[in-house]
């Protein structure tokens, strides 16, 4: 089966490689979408390739349809295989566990989820006697049998990370693979799109509205008054009785303070030092709610609006009270700086179509008026152009899982593990040599 799945494989990508035509050029906006403006080495090159074979898109088609299409002679086992490939296979974090002279046993960081791996060539096999216990790979596997996955592509070795180095990993991960987010765990990625919905209702019942204007100062007070709020509000839903001090619901539980402690940040997603109630059974809550506060950018702000949506999730913008009294003046021109603003808004990621889209409702004329100004493109309509336009600046039109989703419980405990070694890295006092370059590791 593994020979079967090299052959396979390889065939696939020559298929794909060797392509003209409208295959060719999906390949090349393909690959261009996904790029960073960093050169790519060639594991990522054929990363790229390889991710191309299952999420590419020729017309309604993707590359492994048009492949099977094109070799009539496909046994039933491998037409078995490149289905399976494309609907299971998924790009992930992977942390070494176990190696064996044929394939490795590996952990997903995004999900705690556990595969036996197999190498995708001959090649490759010999090359794997370089991997260590321990060592992350970034990689695409897919499935072989019930019981083992193959590397898709060749794995990008990160080698091994500490923790602070490990979250930060994650979250470059999170931020550049945004659609392989918990792809092998679609209950955990189904939860943190219910917590961004919840976040929404919690938003809009506490502050009476989706969009709230205020200093700085002031938002932040308020945001640390919401999370009071919402914190007791999940204790409540799992039952906790908040009459109760920690030590009498110890006593009551029959447990340690630090399970009482975990239960509570488990469901409520709060802060351990802030943490008083809590249960020692919550058997259900594998996601942990980050904490709402306001970015430190923007805490001596004279004026910040804070946005909530229940898809597109909650965004910060100092700037939002200015672009629309910008679009409600008699004369957008006399407005200083006005184009500037418009371009940092097409340019930042930040803002996304929601945002922008909202901007459009509030004076769709105005709005078309002004970017046809700035963009220098007269015939610009806004009801006709404006997805186009904000695809141009590479916004996405569908939502992506924001920032203000829950996470998987242990990221959540990883990230709080890390962010405790650099705080105690940062308080150890630091020796002074006589020539230092760089940064002390």
């Amino acid at each position: 089966m593994l020979e079967i799945a090299w052959t396979l494989k390889q065939n696939l990508i020559d298929f794909v490689l060797d392509a003209e035509g409208e295959l060719a050029v999906a390949l090349e906006a393909f690959a261009a979408a996904r790029s960073t403006g960093d050169r790519y080495d060639i594991a990522q090159q054929n990363q790229v390739i390889d991710s191309f074979t299952v999420e590419g898109k020729v017309g309604e088609k993707t590359p492994i349809d048009l492949f099977i299409e094109s070799q009539p002679d496909l046994t039933e086992i491998e037409i078995g295989l490149l289905e399976s490939w494309q609907n299971k296979s998924f790009t992930g974090l992977f942390e070494i566990t176990q190696i064996s002279p044929d394939g490795f046993d590996a952990m997903n960081w995004l999900t705690a989820k556990h595969y036996a791996v197999k190498p995708n060539s001959a090649n490759f096999q010999q090359e794997m006697s370089r991997f260590k216990l321990g060592e992350i790979l970034r990689a695409r596997i897919a499935p072989l049998t019930d019981d083992w996955w193959i590397l898709s592509g060749p794995p990008i070795p990160m080698g091994k990370l500490g923790k602070p180095k490990l979250a930060v990993a994650i979250g470059n991960f999170k931020q550049n693979h945004k659609k392989n987010l918990y792809s092998d765990a679609p209950e955990l990625l189904e939860q943190a799109w219910q917590s961004v919905e919840q976040y929404h209702e919690d938003f809009t019942e506490f502050f009476g509205s989706d969009e709230v204007t205020l200093s700085g100062y002031h938002l932040n007070k308020q945001l640390a008054e919401f999370q009071e709020v919402i914190t007791k509000k999940r204790l409540a839903d799992i039952g906790i009785d908040q009459t109760k001090s920690l030590a009498e619901i110890v006593e009551d539980a029959g447990v340690d303070a630090e399970e009482i402690k975990a239960a509570a940040i488990a469901a409520a997603g709060a802060d351990p030092s802030s943490v008083e109630v809590a249960i020692d059974s919550n058997p259900n809550s594998k996601m942990v709610m980050p904490k709402a506060e306001l970015p430190d950018r923007f805490k001596k702000a004279e004026q910040v609006t804070a946005l909530s949506h229940p898809r597109w999730g909650q965004t910060f913008l100092s700037t939002y009270s200015q672009f629309t009294a910008m679009l409600a003046a008699p004369d957008f021109s006399s407005i200083p700086g006005y184009e500037k603003l418009v371009r940092s808004y097409l340019e930042d990621p930040a803002i996304n179509v929601w945002i922008w889209r909202r901007l459009a409702k509030f004076e769709p004329a105005k709005l078309e008026q002004i970017l046809q100004t700035v963009l220098e493109r007269p015939d610009f309509q806004i009801d006709r152009d404006l997805d186009a336009l904000l695809q141009e600046f590479k916004k996405p039109l569908e939502p992506e899982l924001p920032e203000i989703a829950s996470v998987p419980l242990h990221l959540h405990n990883l990230f709080q593990e890390a962010l405790g070694e650099v705080n105690k890295s940062k308080s150890k006092p630091q020796e002074k040599k006589k020539s230092s370059k760089g940064f002390k590791s």
